[in-house]
């Protein structure tokens, strides 16, 4: 497996998308593409080619999995994993995406200072 550098990261929340940026940016070294909404992820998507798509699952209009449903309809990006970021961390809720061919789920609140290190070892597997 090719290492991880480009991610496509999907967060409505403004203040979080930049501290995640920061981290898997700066912190992490990797390309990350930003995008507010699910609309924007599918939008934007397919140019950047991610290498893996990280995700929010609350999110207003297209919540995470609608998103992510919509971004496997794409060819070239049916097949990229995907981790979700989310407070919803109950062992019923984590089962539920992974049923919804999620890699992972991270939680939220997340630590800056180890987000990119935690994607890397989710990548890794």
């Amino acid at each position: 497996m090719s290492d991880l550098e480009r991610i496509l990261y999907i967060e409505d929340e403004a203040d979080i998308r930049e501290v995640a940026l920061l981290a898997l940016d700066v912190v992490g070294g990797f390309s990350v593409k930003a995008c507010a909404s699910g609309q924007e992820a599918l939008a934007e998507a397919q140019a950047f080619a991610p290498q893996l798509i990280l995700s929010d699952v609350m999110m207003p209009g297209l919540d995470g999995p609608a998103t992510i449903k919509a971004l496997r309809e794409i060819p070239s990006l049916a097949d990229v994993p995907v981790v979700f970021m989310t407070a919803k961390v109950q062992p019923d809720e984590i089962n539920h995406f992974k049923s919804l061919g999620v890699l992972d789920v991270i939680s939220k609140p997340f630590d800056p200072m180890i987000l990119a290190d935690q994607v890397r070892s989710i990548w890794a597997r």
